[in-house]
């Protein structure tokens, strides 16, 4: 059986933010690069984007040679675990993309090992490439291709058959480097074993043992920081011609080419707790303090809350915060729909440490230093052992992906708070933490997102507040 390497990186300029991933496919014995794949693909995650990339690399030796031997590395330990399967996968973002790349080839036909990031540059660089080529509203191309320019020279000239087993729309789906013909004609050979084209590259030789740094499973910290401004719009390599052929291989297409039917969302409908005495002088009110009650304007606004959810209908579940105001809130809202109310501790506000109670202005006056530095880092926590939003962003990520799966295809009332809610949207939206400063979010107010299966998620509210009117 012929064997073919597969490479595959993917980075993220902010995790999430701007991201790409790069593939390449590569003779075994040579170390020839045979086809290359990088795409743009918006605001990702660093692991999104590391799979979409062996889902391309995978894709692009399919084109090649559908009978293969596949051997993929990567400097991804949590990809390579998860995909040989010693790693359980639990996020619902990871989940489609790894069931995805598991469709492209027969699993006996595929084995996953771990690289060090040094060699694993070519996939890496192609990420930059793509990541790059969105930072300019381009498309990455093999033309700009650093690779494509080193070998469009020295290409071969002739053109064989397709290799067995494989379409014409899986020529098309392989994008080759260099001279589309020539390249085409020399990958062919060498996967042929004529030996044409089989000019030796650095980089191809054998993997090391897998390694045991935790940091190959968090964040990709080797792609420079780029402008959050970045396009959104991905850029095309293989993807069309690889959904194509896949499509009649009976693989699914990733993407907008995707099958519209995902089922119906877990839809999180978001309300944030009625006021407190410490709402209307906007004083901070956290989990590390006092545990207020709701006012009376507060009562009286969950009534409206509850009233207007009633009329429309479609809560068929209540999720509430542990914190007294959130538990009240959600009581009068249960009380009115004939539901119960589960507990989630994952919902619950900051903790604000020294600040609770206290105005933006005694804070300031009191904690300059620290104020400052918390309104410029995700990472800095308030002073007195305060939360981070890091922190609570994951905690809330980790709550968010709980309840998905639990409430699949249904329609969830969280009651929580500014934090919790805010954090929510900032991820469904791929955007920086720094939004966290730029949404409003009024007292009782009703805010939506629905996360679909294939892990993408669509905000359909914000701060709706008609029903207190």
């Amino acid at each position: 059986m012929q064997e073919l390497i597969v490479e595959a990186d993917g980075g993220s300029r902010g995790n999430p933010g701007p991201a790409g991933y790069g593939a390449v496919v590569l003779d075994p014995v040579s170390g020839e690069p045979l086809a290359e794949a990088a795409e743009y693909i918006g605001v990702a995650t660093n692991n999104v984007a590391e799979y979409k990339g062996l889902v391309a690399g995978l894709r692009a030796a399919r084109a090649l040679a559908p009978g293969a031997r596949i051997r993929v590395r990567m400097d991804s330990k949590l990809v390579v675990e998860q995909m040989s399967g010693r790693w359980k996968i639990k996020h619902p973002d990871m989940k489609p993309l790894a069931t995805e790349a598991a469709r492209v080839f027969p699993p006996s036909q595929v084995s996953y090992e771990w690289i060090p990031r040094e060699r694993n540059k070519h996939a890496d660089r192609l990420a930059n490439e793509a990541m790059d080529a969105g930072k300019r509203g381009e498309q990455w191309t093999p033309a700009r291709s650093t690779a494509a320019l080193d070998t469009a020279g020295s290409a071969a000239s002739g053109r064989s058959g397709p290799a067995s087993g494989s379409t014409r729309a899986d020529e098309d789906a392989a994008r080759v480097v260099g001279d589309a013909a020539a390249g085409a004609a020399r990958a062919r050979a060498a996967l042929a074993g004529t030996g044409a084209g089989a000019t030796s590259r650095s980089g191809a030789g054998d993997p090391t043992a897998p390694g045991t740094d935790a940091q190959d499973v968090l964040a990709d910290a080797g792609h420079l920081p780029q402008s959050p401004e970045a396009p959104t719009t991905p850029a095309v390599v293989t993807a069309a011609a690889a959904d194509t052929a896949h499509a009649k291989a009976g693989t699914p297409p990733v993407g907008w080419a995707a099958p519209a039917d995902l089922g119906a969302p877990a839809t999180f409908v978001l309300l944030r707790h009625g006021e407190t005495a410490l709402t209307p002088e906007k004083r901070f009110s956290g989990s590390g303090g006092t545990d207020p009650d709701l006012s009376a304007a507060g009562l009286r606004q969950a009534e409206a809350v509850a009233a207007a959810l009633a009329a429309r209908g479609t809560i068929q579940e209540i999720v509430s915060s542990p914190l007294l105001r959130c538990r009240r809130t959600a009581a009068t809202v249960a009380a009115r729909l004939g539901l119960d109310v589960r507990i989630e501790d994952g919902l619950r506000e900051t903790d604000f440490g020294a600040w609770e109670g206290l105005t933006f202005g005694e804070v300031r006056e009191r904690y300059p230093d620290d104020l400052n530095a918390w309104l410029a880092s995700p990472d800095a926590a308030p002073t007195g052992d305060g939360e981070s939003f890091a922190v609570v962003g994951d905690r809330v990520a980790a709550a968010r992906d709980r309840l998905t799966e639990r409430y699949a295809g249904r329609t969830v009332l969280l009651v929580t708070h500014v934090t919790p809610i805010k954090t929510l949207v900032r991820l469904a939206l791929g955007a920086p933490p720094e939004s966290l400063f730029r949404m409003e979010l009024s007292a009782a107010s009703l805010s939506a997102v629905a996360y679909y299966r294939d892990g993408n998620a669509s905000v359909r509210l914000l701060n709706d507040t008609a029903h207190l009117r």
